[in-house]
């Protein structure tokens, strides 16, 4: 049996059951009693992992959750066709499929090859996390005007293998390769 967890000791990042559904924190507040007799509650912000929505939710203190049975798994990003999208499990060596639901935004980061850990609830596959930050090459960006790369201000819009446009300085060029962060979608620096 899964072991239960209070709502006052959900963080940010904790993985979490309610009502037999996979739930990710992503932000928790805790607010004390001004009186006598109140109640402790812990507002969290969650994701759904099977859905993807987001929401905010209040719970008391004392309120226990089963830890779900989510397993990440190291996987590579293969490609993707109109079905969905392809990763080959690092364990099994068996192909698993996602759909574009279950990807979010995360086919601005993946080119061929790129490691990720893949969510599995009760075995099948639900869900991916990124790397903090991928390696992209800049397939187009506007020549920087003269003096830019010396005084270091202002930035330029570049386009990425993947399709993706980011702002990077101005000194960045066609053919270079970059790092973004995955989780805000900025530069990072050079490759």
């Amino acid at each position: 049996m899964a072991a239960l967890l209070e709502a006052i000791h959900i963080k940010r990042k904790t993985l979490f059951e309610i009502e037999n559904v996979p739930y990710v924190c992503l932000d928790s507040d805790i607010s004390k009693p001004t009186a006598r007799g109140g109640q402790t509650l812990v507002h969290l912000k969650v994701r759904n992992l099977l859905t993807n929505a987001v929401f905010e939710k209040t719970f008391k203190a004392n309120e226990r959750f089963q830890e779900p049975d989510v397993q990440l798994v190291p996987a590579t990003y293969l490609y993707s066709d109109n079905d969905g999208s392809y990763f080959l499990d690092q364990e099994s060596y068996e192909t698993l499929t996602l759909t574009g639901a279950m990807l979010g935004n995360a086919l601005d980061y993946l080119t061929e090859g790129t490691p990720v850990q893949l969510h599995k609830y009760n075995g099948n596959p639900i869900g991916l996390q990124l790397p903090m930050f991928v390696e992209l090459k800049v397939t187009y960006a506007e020549p920087g005007a003269k003096g830019d790369s010396s005084s270091g201000s202002g930035t330029k819009t570049v386009k990425l293998e993947t399709g993706m446009e980011i702002r990077v300085p101005p000194f960045i060029k066609e053919g270079e390769r970059i790092k973004v962060t995955t989780e805000t979608g900025e530069f990072a620096g050079r490759a």
